[in-house]
């Protein structure tokens, strides 16, 4: 998960409006994203399981990465196949390259069903990649064919770039909304909260699909006011880390 890449003007343009809007009270105090508050995390190789994970509502588990190079090839990064009991379990797949051969389409439709298989209730398959702004029409076109190759009942999901809801392509955004489930938007790079996010979730009017936003465990959150109100808002999904 890579973040987000800045569009500087824009920004300064979002940023000059919302401090120019009349009415406007001194924005609110940020808050430490503290994960037993929340009810849906990403959990990555490496990272211990917590105790707020008793009461999550989904989890997201990084089953592997699609690597670029001479051979294109899904490496596992998990070494044995979960066991999640009492939470929605979203299979994640992180990705370098959409030039996926069968072998890895096969790969993880395998890992799908033997997930399910183990009593797992894996609802989804989350893709993360890091689409260009003015490239989301090319990505909507492989997620409509990934989305094919999907169980009927399996929904499709992705990771998204903050810059996508200012910059986006109007027609990348619908080809999204008819194909995908669901956009969780990253207000990190790294392990870094990107710095001027609220001017970037300032155009979350432009979203035309179900999106979440993703926080990172132990970093700083502001939301915006009337985030909870937008009827494509469907919460968010932290980031956890050790330590």
């Amino acid at each position: 998960m890579r973040g987000a890449a800045r569009a500087a003007a824009a920004l300064a343009v979002a940023a000059c409006s919302a401090a120019a809007s009349p009415g406007a009270g001194p924005p609110a105090a940020p808050e430490i994203v503290e994960a037993g508050r929340y009810r849906a995390f990403w959990l990555w190789a490496g990272v211990r399981p917590q105790p707020a994970l008793a009461g999550a509502e989904a989890v997201y588990l990084l089953q592997g990465e699609v690597e670029d190079g001479p051979v294109v090839r899904l490496a596992s990064r998990r070494a044995a196949i979960p066991h999640v009991r009492g939470s929605d379990v979203w299979l994640v797949v992180r990705a370098a390259t959409l030039a996926w051969p069968p072998a890895v389409y096969a790969q993880v439709l395998r890992a799908l069903a033997d997930w399910r298989a183990a009593g797992d209730r894996v609802v989804g398959v989350q893709i993360d990649f890091d689409a260009r702004t003015r490239g989301l029409a090319g990505y909507a076109a492989f997620l409509k064919d990934l989305r094919g190759r999907l169980p009927a009942d399996c929904r499709l999901g992705i990771t998204g770039l903050l810059d996508w809801s200012a910059n986006g392509d109007p027609a990348g955004l619908a080809a999204l909304a008819g194909t995908v489930d669901e956009v969780v938007l990253q207000i990190y790079q790294g392990r870094h909260v990107i710095p001027g996010y609220a001017a970037y979730l300032g155009t979350l009017g432009r979203m035309t699909v179900p999106f979440r936003i993703g926080l990172l465990q132990g970093a700083e959150w502001r939301p915006p006011e009337g985030l909870e109100r937008r009827p494509l808002f469907r919460g968010y999904v932290v980031f956890l880390r050790n330590g």
